[in-house]
């Protein structure tokens, strides 16, 4: 399979911390591929350099276009949902008000929040507002799709209609790349789990393997503090 994102040997540091140091990872078309680990161990760093939104040390990127999905969505709270999927489009890429907003009205059906179209962010719940974030994100219809800790927000229920969207999303060709610290999700709808402690990539491979049988040390801890996360969040 030829890698649609290739990522080689990335740097990067924050004064005299290293926050990645020397990150090697790829991903096919219609891959989704979960990047797991302790809170500080780089994930977020990787999204925010493929975005564009840091610059790395060192190290060679190899990727298309992409949209990202922001874990607190940032959706303009002046805008309706229209509004934000139609703003990039058109201020940015020069497309038509009318062509934009065709699109974003699909985007928008696609996911199942076409009937809140008009409603400004506020007036959305937590999972309406990931899902016009998706939209968004997807308006220039970016083959590489980012997502920082998508489910941090959602019920059960509502994790189990993204980890749907998702798929389908994954059917179309698209390839995910996606934060996570939900390893239940990452097994349902990862096709690869990567994961990472001190800025290095220390296991991958099939999620079910990985997060049922870790090799590593740092797999093996992350799991565990999960656990004892998951335990203490439960209603005595």
């Amino acid at each position: 399979m030829t890698p649609v994102l290739q990522v080689r040997g990335l740097c990067l540091s924050r004064g005299t911390r290293a926050i990645l140091s020397g990150v090697d990872l790829a991903a096919g078309a219609g891959e989704i591929v979960a990047l797991m680990g302790l809170s500080g161990s780089g994930k977020t760093t990787i999204l925010r350099v493929l975005a564009g939104l840091e610059r790395a040390d060192a190290g060679e990127v190899t990727a298309p276009k992409s949209g990202m999905v922001f874990q607190f969505h940032f959706l303009f709270e002046h805008l309706s949902a229209l509004d934000n999927v139609c703003l990039a489009p058109v201020h940015a890429h020069r497309v038509t008000r009318a062509a934009a907003e065709s699109r974003a009205r699909h985007l928008l059906d696609q996911l199942g929040v076409g009937h809140r179209a008009t409603a400004l962010p506020r007036e959305l719940s937590g999972g309406e507002a990931q899902r016009v974030a998706i939209a968004r994100a997807l308006a220039v219809d970016p083959p590489l799709l980012l997502m920082d800790e998508p489910t941090a927000s959602l019920d059960p229920a509502r994790r189990n209609e993204l980890g749907d969207v998702l798929k389908a999303l994954a059917g179309e060709g698209r390839t995910l790349l996606l934060t996570s610290h939900d390893d239940d999700f990452v097994r349902d709808v990862a096709t690869r789990v990567v994961v990472l402690a001190d800025g290095r990539v220390v296991e991958s491979g099939v999620p079910a393997q990985v997060l049922t049988d870790p090799q590593h040390e740092a797999t093996r801890r992350l799991l565990q503090v999960e656990r004892d996360a998951l335990r203490t969040s439960r209603p005595r």
